[in-house]
Parts: C-alpha cells; structure tokens; sequence
C-alpha cells in the first residue's frame, strides 16, 4: 500500500511539532489503524494556497459567518486518489476505505450517539481548555502562524493575554469551568457498565479520540512539566493523565 500525505501544521520546537488537538484526531486514527503515512507541514497563512493546490473547498466560516476557514488536517490518499478534509470526515473515509483494519471510529449504530457526544463535549470540556490553552498555543507557533493568529483570534476573542490571565479571579474562574466541565466528563465514565478505558469500551471511538486529542494538546502547549498540567492531571483523581496512558501507543509522529 502506498503512503498517505498527512497535512499538519508545525508547532515551534520538535518537541511541540505536533500540537494541534484537530490534527491528532486525525493523526491518532491513521496511527491505530496501522496506515503508513508522511507528514507535510503546513504554516496556517500556507493552508489557504493548499487549499488551491489540492483543489478542495471548505465548507467552515470563521466567527463571522462569511470568511471561508482554512485549516487542517487533510491526507491524501495515493491508493485511491482521493483528498480528504475534516478530522470527523477523515475518520469516517478510514472507516468505509480500510473497514479490516485495526478500528472501527463510527460502528454501526453510533452516528445520533456521535453527534449527541460532540455537542455536549464541546460545551464541557474544549470551551474551557481552549481558554486556557489559547495563549499557550498561541506562544508555540512558528513566527508566520504566530503572527497570523493573534491577529486573526484577536478580533474573535479579544487580547489573548487577558482572556485566562493567570493568578487573577478572572482566570480562577476558567479553571473552575474547566474542572466542572471535566468532571461531567468523568461522571459519563462512572455510570453503571462505564468501568472501561474508553468511552467505546474496550476499543477507543470516535468520541475517545477528539477526548485524547484535546488533553494531548493542553500537556502539549501547557508542558508536561508545568504546573498548569499538574493542575489538570490531578483532576478527578488522576483519571485524565491515566487516560492520556492508554493513547500513548498511537502517538507516534511521523
């Protein structure tokens, strides 16, 4: 079979290469199911021109509902010519593509439950990560997709300095939303037949993989080492860093 192209973008040092969560909920699914592929990096202001390039279009909008949205991941898949965009929807290809090898992301049955899942997600936990997480982020990037998003986020969010500050109530009360948040999460894990390291079970899904995505990037950005992380694997008592564990077989980079 032939190596697929996988479109990253670049973090500021090799250690932090890879940090996107969209990225790894792509990146994790080609690493469990086994397909060989090679990263093409992509600075964010290059995204666009690839966009021409591949001769794909995008759907999404930025914030203000008009300007088309340009991002990543992307694979190309050389066995059957085609050039997929969107984590959710590269899963899914996979799926239909490569049905006998390693997982299936979306069984049968599971899309109603996928879409209920995300909803409730995104408002739990990537809403408050991302606060916290966005100027870290922001401080990885190489200088061309640094200078990009503040000025982009900026007109979105505001100063990015000022949207968790830390040490101050304001940024206290980030912290205290993401732990609630977090903590619903935990609790989706402690209900009856829940006594499983996936939210699939015995086999990570779809849901499982937008989850590892998301805490893989906060201890990416964060640091493993940082205090910040520290706070958040000490949530709910050590289950997420236990949990980020169990990912680390599929989180090669390539």
């Amino acid at each position: 079979m032939k190596e697929f192209i996988f479109y990253d973008m670049p973090g500021r040092t090799e250690a932090t290469k890879a940090w996107s969560p969209n990225t790894w909920n792509s990146r994790f699914p080609l690493n469990m199911k086994g397909l060989k592929y090679r990263t093409e990096w992509v600075e964010q202001p290059d995204i666009k021109a690839l966009y021409g390039q591949l001769g794909i279009t995008t759907s999404d909008v930025t914030w203000d509902g008009v300007t088309p949205f340009y991002t990543v991941p992307i694979i190309h898949d050389p066995n059957t010519n085609k050039i997929v965009a969107d984590a959710a929807i590269i899963a899914d290809y996979l799926d239909k593509t490569y049905p006998d090898v390693g997982p299936q992301f979306f069984p049968e049955n599971t899309r109603v439950l996928h879409a209920a899942y995300n909803t409730a997600f995104m408002e739990a936990c990537h809403v408050p990560l991302f606060q916290i997480c966005v100027l870290p982020t922001w401080n990885n990037l190489p200088l061309r997709s640094y200078e990009l998003f503040k000025r982009t986020r900026e007109v979105w969010l505001g100063k990015l300095e000022d949207i968790a500050p830390e040490g101050t109530e304001k940024g206290e009360a980030k912290w205290k939303d993401l732990e609630e948040g977090i903590t619903k999460i935990a609790k989706w894990f402690e209900v009856p037949g829940g006594d499983k390291p996936f939210i699939g079970g015995d086999v990570p899904v779809f849901a499982d993989v937008q989850l590892a995505g998301r805490l893989h990037w906060a201890r990416i950005v964060l640091g493993k080492d940082s205090k910040e992380w520290a706070r958040i694997k000490a949530m709910n008592g050590g289950r997420w860093e236990k949990y980020l564990h169990g990912w680390q077989q599929w989180a090669q980079v390539v």
